[in-house]
């Protein structure tokens, strides 16, 4: 299933990071690992923060998924399935038919 990863760091625990070298190190892993169909990385209220959107295969998939962001750069983390536009156009085609 297309999921969308947001997660956002708080500045001190990324400051640290950046200085011991973990969060390059986690988040290149992290993409390595997702192979994502897109990644994006910015500001959020003052924090950094990033969106990764990739196939979840499994449920199963969702704590070593995240577990890197949590214990290794003390993140929050939300996770939404989401639809690009040929995933919306056939579900609503499904709505359509009933």
């Amino acid at each position: 299933m297309r999921t969308l990863l947001k997660f956002t760091l708080p500045v001190e625990a990324s400051n640290a990071a950046i200085k011991d070298g973990s969060l390059p190190k986690v988040l290149q892993s992290l993409l390595e690992r997702l192979k994502p169909e897109a990644a994006y990385f910015f500001s959020d209220s003052g924090r950094r923060a990033g969106f990764i959107v990739f196939n979840l295969e499994s449920q199963s998939d969702i704590p070593p998924t995240i577990e890197p962001l949590f214990s290794g750069l003390n993140a929050s983390v939300e996770l939404t399935p989401v639809m690009n536009a040929d995933d919306l156009k056939a579900g609503l085609d499904k709505v359509m038919r009933g």
